[in-house]
């Protein structure tokens, strides 16, 4: 499982890269590992503001649907149009191709695990 030392995680398997005011968002490794195979991702929330924890799309594997949740308080910048075409980039390299959503904030990331912390979690 890969678990890179740069990023923040949440419990809900999402993961944050901040590059200077802009959170890159995903979910991990581990999650992509328990979903299966990724066939849809549903982020519909382009422009919007959210707070952390509240829902900005779902992620649909073969056997189930799960939510995605905001790691960090922000505006959604961007999201991973590519995904459209293959969801399965989130399987095959999440912390790459796999991103999700690119999110302008003021927010300091609160509340999330380090790498260690995370492994911790899911180990």
């Amino acid at each position: 499982m890969n678990i890179p030392k740069d990023l923040r995680y949440t419990k809900d398997h999402e993961w944050v890269r901040m590059e200077g005011d802009t959170a890159v968002i995903g979910i991990t490794d581990f999650a992509q590992g328990e979903l299966g195979d990724i066939v849809f991702v549903d982020i519909t929330t382009e422009g919007e503001t959210l707070e952390q924890e509240a829902v900005f799309g779902t992620v649909e594997a073969v056997k189930t649907v799960s939510d995605l949740f905001m790691p960090i308080a922000g505006t959604v910048l961007e999201v991973n149009q590519a995904l459209n075409d293959d969801p399965s980039a989130v399987n095959k390299d999440p912390y790459g191709a796999g991103w999700m959503v690119k999110v302008k904030t003021d927010a300091e990331p609160d509340g999330l695990l380090s790498a260690s912390e995370y492994e911790a979690l899911v180990g």
